[in-house]
């Protein structure tokens, strides 16, 4: 192969060249990048730097001129990269036989990888005149024996054969590495989808509603079995659903299209060890490269017809809350009780307890009545997991949602009245990290109304 050949979008390529172009260009690519981030920007550089979220990507032309110059530049050394992997991976599509729009993929975050993994395994196509009732050529017959050819026992293999690979694969990440991250998110409902809709149209070509139909029982079933064998509880399979569910079905339209087509199929033989083999693989990286987890800020205000003086003495502690309404609190999350206050400035401590434990809080600014500014030096569980077992505790219960500091300021308005604002500080390592932000700033959020509604009504009423 050329060296001009590399630039060029026609033709095809195969599988050999292929992954040692991309595996050669990645390495070139990651070490200019090192390199220019950290001698020219001084800043550091990871493999995560290059997953950059929507909102900052979306915000640029809004971000100041130091960062935006980084930014700009890391793009503009990117865009050679980019036109030879697009060209490269449409050529290997061709080759493959593949429909060549499957290139957006290459731009989907963290799911490329697994994406060009199989483009690096996939055989090329054959003919299917060529094979006797249009079966393709097989490296591995008793695979084919193995795999039922009615649509029932395919469709039944590939749903228990995925979910069943999903448990080891999450106790590997989860308890082994201790990472709640990509790889355990993003990457195994989309190969659990993805793999069962290739088992199940392995010998043929099925419909795409039956594939989509697969690929969510795949997920479904896994995560039922983690409930069965006390891994987790019911509360996080719920909140992971609206992110592994979409993925997996991705996963099984991508098995859809590689199985689909009336002039040729593909060998997926290769492909099944391929992404099994990937994801503990892509898990150890993640825990070697995690990067340091972001922290998040969550601001509630509420108005007070008080004084500032009067709603200082409910902020500083306050007497216990009623029980919870909110269908959150009584599914189990972390929701609190009251408050006390050990001391009196700078260098006392406020507890503010919690159903699942107590928030030890040094008291850093006491300006009253004003400001009450505080760091968290003890994190309770975040929640009580639901169980048909007496009890299961998760590693992500210890230390993965853990709340730095907080404030409350209050600010005099006319008429006698009171602005009260709760701030928090917190980070979580749960990644991706924006799709678990949603939920951990909502559930901050709920937590802020209940306390600050409290502290409404006890400086609104007698005293």
């Amino acid at each position: 192969m050329q060296f001009s050949e590399l630039w060029r979008w026609q033709g095809t390529i195969e599988r050999g060249p292929y992954a040692l172009i991309g595996v050669v260009g990645f390495a070139l690519k990651h070490s200019l990048d090192r390199l220019l981030a950290t001698w020219w920007f001084d800043r550091p550089w990871g493999i995560f730097n290059y997953w950059i979220p929507l909102p900052k990507a979306v915000r640029f032309l809004s971000l100041p001129e130091q960062e935006a110059v980084f930014l700009a530049t890391m793009v503009a050394l990117s865009l050679p990269f980019i036109w030879v992997g697009v060209g490269l991976t449409l050529r290997r599509l061709r080759s493959a036989g593949l429909p060549t729009w499957l290139i957006l993929f290459f731009f989907a975050p963290f799911v490329n990888v697994l994406f060009l993994i199989m483009m690096a395994v996939l055989p090329p196509r054959t003919l299917e005149s060529s094979r006797p009732e249009g079966n393709p050529l097989r490296s591995w017959p008793w695979l084919a024996r193995v795999i039922p050819d009615h649509a029932v026992g395919s469709a039944a293999l590939g749903v228990l054969a995925t979910s069943v690979l999903g448990v080891p694969l999450t106790v590997f990440s989860t308890q082994v590495l201790m990472n709640y991250g990509w790889g355990l998110f993003v990457a195994t409902p989309f190969v659990l989808g993805l793999v069962s809709v290739m088992i199940y149209g392995y010998h043929r070509p099925r419909s795409p509603g039956l594939c989509l139909w697969v690929s969510l029982l795949s997920a479904l079933l896994a995560g039922s079995m983690l409930l069965a064998v006390a891994l987790e509880g019911i509360i996080c399979l719920v909140m992971i659903l609206p992110l592994a569910l979409p993925l997996a079905a991705f996963g099984g339209f991508l098995g859809y299209v590689i199985q689909h087509g009336s002039e040729h199929r593909i060998d997926t033989s290769h492909a099944f060890p391929a992404l099994i083999l990937a994801l503990p693989a892509l898990m150890l990286f993640e825990h070697a490269a995690l990067p340091e987890p972001p922290t998040f800020e969550v601001k509630t205000a509420i108005e007070i017809s008080a004084p500032p003086e009067a709603v200082w003495k409910k902020v500083v502690a306050f007497s216990e809350l009623p029980k919870p309404e909110d269908w959150l609190f009584r599914l189990g999350l972390a929701y609190p009780i009251r408050a006390t206050m050990h001391g009196e400035g700078v260098g006392a401590e406020r507890h503010c307890v919690f159903s699942t434990g107590s928030f030890v809080e040094p008291i850093e600014v006491w300006d009253e009545p004003r400001l009450l500014k505080f760091s968290v030096t003890s994190n309770p569980p975040p929640m009580e997991e639901w169980t048909p077992y007496r009890t299961v505790h998760p590693p992500h219960l210890d230390n993965f949602l853990v709340s730095n500091g907080g404030q409350f300021l209050l600010s005099a308005l006319p008429g006698g009245r009171t602005r009260l604002e709760g701030t928090t500080w917190y980070r979580h390592s749960m990644w991706p990290a924006t799709y678990w932000r949603l939920w951990s700033d909502e559930i901050i959020h709920r937590i802020h109304w209940r306390v600050l509604r409290h502290i409404k009504a006890g400086a609104e009423g007698p005293a």
